[in-house]
């Protein structure tokens, strides 16, 4: 069973939901994760205002997959 005591929960929105994060990294950073994604929902759907839930996440997630991928390549020089 994983150590629980170095972990704290944080209520984050994203898209006008709640959610409940348990996690290792501070409060600040967990809202900071959250905001973070909101805001780029918040750009596709600006750009699609007429997708649906799941694929402005999966939409989300691929571009935010990409800029990591990218920025990940251009720091180990690939």
């Amino acid at each position: 069973m994983e150590n629980e005591e170095n972990k704290t929960r944080t209520t984050v929105r994203i898209q006008g939901q709640t959610y409940n994060v348990v996690s290792e990294e501070q409060t600040a950073h967990v809202k900071a994760v959250a905001k973070y994604i909101d805001g780029k929902m918040d750009e596709l759907k600006k750009r699609n205002p007429y997708l649906d839930t799941t694929k402005l996440s999966v939409l989300t997630a691929l571009n935010i997959a990409d800029d990591y991928l990218k920025l990940k390549r251009d720091i180990e020089g690939e």
